[in-house]
């Protein structure tokens, strides 16, 4: 059964179309990526699913609820990360997770703590404000966040920007596990291919807030006759897409 269900999804503003008719499902366990250009309409397409934005058409299923309708019953068991989005600067890292814990009413809320600190490595800095972490402990503590309430839809938006190429790797092994443990299914948006390669079963490539491709990594190399999806991503971007 599909966790992500999406049909003819717009949103407009004024003239501009941000996102246009873009259809599109992530199945139990699946991770899709969307990739696209700056403007391409990939954070849009998160805040509506988030239910921060109200589509101008369309419809959103998430968890087997309409997100017009019921969208509180879906958003217990999904969350968020995007290492542009700051949390309380004057709150340490554990009293944030605190927080967020008890919005999503987490049991056994100080073992889940321990154990993303753990994870995530956030030791060293979980009594420090989070106005006072450089950028990469920041993303870190947005994972934390995210994966506090140990969601079924986890949507991640450059999940690890900042990283050094070590914590990266880390970052990137953990979700892979945690994904094939509880059967969580991911939407992520990213510009770092190599990632996308790495952790996605299938891409979704927009441009201009349409859908212009989808396939799994390998088809889309295939079909494009590159080596890397940056190479893809580029001759889309600079061409358009390539008929089947």
């Amino acid at each position: 059964m599909a966790r992500i269900v999406v049909q003819g999804l717009g949103k407009r503003y004024d003239a501009v179309m941000a996102v246009e008719d873009l259809s599109f499902s992530v199945e139990a366990g699946e991770t899709l990526a969307l990739l696209g250009g700056n403007g391409a309409g990939k954070t849009t397409t998160i805040a509506m699913l988030l239910g921060l934005l109200v589509p101008s058409a369309g419809r959103i299923e998430i968890l087997g609820h309409d997100m017009a309708r019921e969208r509180f019953a879906a958003l217990a068991r999904m969350n968020f990360s995007s290492p542009y989005v700051s949390l309380p600067g004057r709150l340490t890292v554990a009293e944030n997770l605190r927080v967020y814990g008890h919005l999503y009413g987490v049991r056994r809320l100080e073992a889940r703590i321990g154990e993303l600190a753990e994870a995530l490595d956030l030791g060293q800095f979980l009594h420090r404000p989070a106005g006072n972490l450089s950028a990469g402990q920041k993303t870190r503590v947005a994972l934390a966040k995210a994966l506090i309430n140990q969601p079924d839809v986890l949507l991640l938006d450059e999940p690890t920007a900042s990283l050094d190429p070590d914590t990266g790797d880390m970052v990137r092994g953990w979700l892979e596990r945690y994904r094939a443990q509880s059967g969580c299914s991911i939407l992520l948006a990213s510009h770092n291919m190599a990632e996308v390669e790495r952790l996605c079963d299938q891409v979704l490539m927009l441009k201009a807030g349409r859908a212009v491709d989808r396939g799994t990594p390998q088809a889309l190399l295939s079909k494009y006759g590159r080596e890397t999806l940056e190479d893809v991503f580029l001759d889309i971007h600079r061409h358009g897409a390539r008929a089947a």
